[in-house]
């Protein structure tokens, strides 16, 4: 199988969750213009139906679109079952899905936190678990998990958010071990502060966001390194170089730094 991703999934299937914006969106539309088939999956309907339509008229390629709220425990064996309904083999599988939500933890509802972690951890466990037997039958397969830079730290006024994140960078690297000998390969994408929906659905600050990468450039980050069989990538060399600052310094000294970035204005 091909190491350059604009090969590796040419007339196969790829299943993007949380498709309908962001880097969701960026990897729907730059698998599709690299000639693999698609199942777009996310709470909105009609962006999938708008987006799919585009990709279409683009590309040329097969789309199928399954709405499902990953908030809903059952949701996951949902978009497994419309897969298997519809013969559809998922040779790359990749968990985006996921939100956030800031402020003081007292102040956040606890349902909104319980379905954070649903979605950004139950659900990519679930998803993966369910795909995963498939590919190692087959010795091929790809899965891509999105987690973030927030994963290497405790980050105060996100602070489920961060813990969901570094849940899935580890799962990530876990099972990438695991796998790898039966010819499967998983990579976990850790974008820094990416130009997408998060900010204005986790309601921070437009300050967090000021040096922002692209959802584009984000996503194809994400493709090469999963292609080139790496487990983890952190995308843009700033966010690199950020995260090792943050291993050399006390873990305090880099959270109470943290809060003073994140804090909400009073």
């Amino acid at each position: 199988m091909s190491s350059n991703w604009r090969e590796r999934w040419v007339g196969k299937w790829a299943l993007v969750t949380g498709a309908s914006a962001g880097i969701g969106w960026a990897l729907a539309e730059q698998l599709a213009s690299a000639g693999a088939h698609l199942v777009l999956t996310a709470r909105r309907v009609e962006r999938l139906e708008e987006l799919a339509g585009d990709l279409k008229a683009k590309y040329h390629t097969e789309i199928e679109i399954f709405a499902a709220d990953l908030a809903q425990p059952g949701a996951s064996q949902a978009i497994y079952a419309f897969t298997k309904g519809n013969g559809i083999e998922v040779s790359l599988l990749v968990n985006n899905a996921g939100f956030g939500a800031f402020g003081y933890i007292q102040e956040i509802p606890e349902q909104r936190l319980l379905e954070m972690i649903q979605v950004n951890c139950a659900a990519v466990v679930q998803l993966t678990r369910l795909y995963i037997p498939e590919m190692v039958a087959r010795r091929a397969g790809d899965i891509m998990i999105v987690s973030s830079v927030a994963a290497f730290q405790a980050l105060p006024f996100n602070a489920v958010y961060a813990a969901t994140k570094a849940f899935d960078l580890l799962f990530a690297e876990g099972i990438a071990e695991e796998v790898e000998k039966f010819g499967v390969r998983v990579c976990a994408l850790c974008p820094g502060s990416t130009t997408t929906e998060f900010q204005e659905v986790a309601e921070q600050p437009d300050r967090i966001f000021r040096v922002a990468e692209t959802a584009e450039k984000v996503a194809r980050v994400g493709l090469e390194a999963l292609a080139a069989g790496k487990s983890s990538v952190i995308s843009g060399q700033r966010n690199w170089w950020m995260v090792q600052a943050e291993r050399l310094a006390p873990r305090r000294f880099v959270v109470r730094s943290a809060a003073k970035m994140m804090a909400p204005k009073e």
